[in-house]
């Protein structure tokens, strides 16, 4: 799906990102957010991204940690900078120094049996009672009464 283009003036380098990401057929975000993270970038350096360094790169790295961006939004911008510098560019070695953090995943709550059933027992709302004892609960599907985390059931549902 090719995404419209913007009668504005684009330099040579904005366009020939923008025709890759259309070649590879990407989605609207990843089109929006690479163009935002490699904006990103030009506006640290002060000059085109194109100039940047592998030492450059460490720099912006280490001012959005400094910052606070989110994990995810710094996996973002790595992604979207190896993905200019390795595609686009034609210069891989840069790209090799971008560092991918670790995004701590907190497990999900896990209650007994018991607890489920303390947990029923405690609400008056029926609505709040039928949900969790239907047959399919949170994407497990009980066996005979089992699932698969051996009578421990999640505490979320919707």
């Amino acid at each position: 799906m090719q995404y419209p283009r913007v009668d504005t003036p684009v330099s040579p380098l904005r366009q020939r990102l923008i025709d890759d990401i259309n070649m590879r057929r990407f989605s609207r975000e990843m089109h929006r957010n690479s163009l935002r993270d490699i904006g990103r970038l030009a506006t640290f350096l002060g000059r085109s991204p194109d100039t940047a360094t592998a030492d450059d790169l460490r720099r912006f790295q280490i001012a959005q940690q400094e910052d606070g961006v989110p994990v995810p939004t710094m996996n973002s911008i790595v992604s979207a900078l190896r993905f200019f510098f390795t595609q686009t560019l034609d210069r891989p070695d840069p790209a090799r120094r971008l560092v991918r953090l670790a995004h701590p995943r907190n497990l999900p709550v896990v209650l007994s049996r018991d607890e489920v059933a303390r947990l029923l027992n405690a609400t008056t709302c029926l609505k709040h009672q039928a949900r969790p004892r239907s047959q399919r609960f949170n994407g497990v599907v009980c066996e005979r009464g089992r699932n698969r985390w051996d009578g421990r059931l999640p505490l979320r549902w919707c």
